[in-house]
């Protein structure tokens, strides 16, 4: 049977939609994670050069993979909501900001953990690592230009315009290493093959499926709570069970 999917383009009908997919992508989110450190801090051997303290790449990875996604499907609403006008768009790319924002954030802080036994220091001024911290400085701007405009049709256009043009700061930071000579290593994930450990790319993998669950979970929640706010006069707001309690 085909599904209409133009049917929850709206936020009338993707609201309930969100509400019953919410349940199944945080459970699986939660049981992935569990896994995925189990297997990356039990299972998986300790690195020839690094020892243990490699362990980090099965946080600060999927952390710093999904940081650049969002970011990049966070513009992309944007770009629908600035040409077709569509609310939901516009609902979606301020949702998904804060988590992308976490996700920077994360991949910067334990980037740091896995730099000071490395390097020897917490902080460098390299090229991966700089994007990546105007990455941090992108989601937040986005957030603060939103919140900053009351009215919220043109607080979408704003900021849409400050995402699309900060999306030409992703392939700066996936692309940086290979550009210029930095103290970061290269990509550890490859589609030409790769060689980690068999446990290592089961714990690598399971956490970045797990963080992308977790996303979407988080995404949906919070999107829900922007119609809610945003919709708040009209009819079928009023009409659902959760606001009659």
């Amino acid at each position: 049977m085909a599904i209409n999917w133009f049917k929850y383009s709206a936020p009338t009908t993707f609201y309930g939609l969100a509400g019953k997919l919410i349940p199944w992508f945080a459970i699986s989110a939660a049981i992935l994670f569990a896994i995925g450190l189990y297997i990356g801090f039990v299972v998986a051997p300790m690195d020839a050069q690094q020892g243990e303290f490699y362990r980090i790449i099965f946080i600060h990875v999927p952390a710093s993979m999904m940081s650049m996604f969002l970011y990049m499907i966070m513009a992309g609403y944007a770009a629908l909501g600035l040409i077709f006008n569509t609310r939901l768009s516009a609902m979606m790319a301020s949702a998904i900001a804060p988590t992308g924002a976490l996700f920077a954030l994360i991949s910067l802080w334990t980037g740091a953990l896995w730099g000071k036994p490395m390097w020897g220091a917490w902080w460098m001024w390299d090229a991966r690592m700089t994007s990546e911290l105007i990455l941090l400085f992108l989601y937040l701007g986005f957030i603060a230009l939103h919140a900053s405009i009351d009215d919220p049709r043109r607080a979408d256009r704003a900021a849409a315009l400050l995402a699309i043009i900060g999306s030409v700061n992703v392939p700066i930071i996936y692309f940086s290493v290979k550009w210029w000579n930095t103290l970061h290593q290269g990509a550890t994930i490859k589609f030409s093959g790769t060689s980690m450990h068999v446990a290592m790319q089961q714990a690598m993998f399971t956490m970045l499926l797990a963080c992308w669950l977790y996303a979407i979970a988080v995404v949906l929640t919070r999107v829900r709570s922007i119609i809610l706010e945003r919709e708040r006069n009209t009819t079928w707001i009023t009409e659902l069970p959760e606001m009659k309690r």
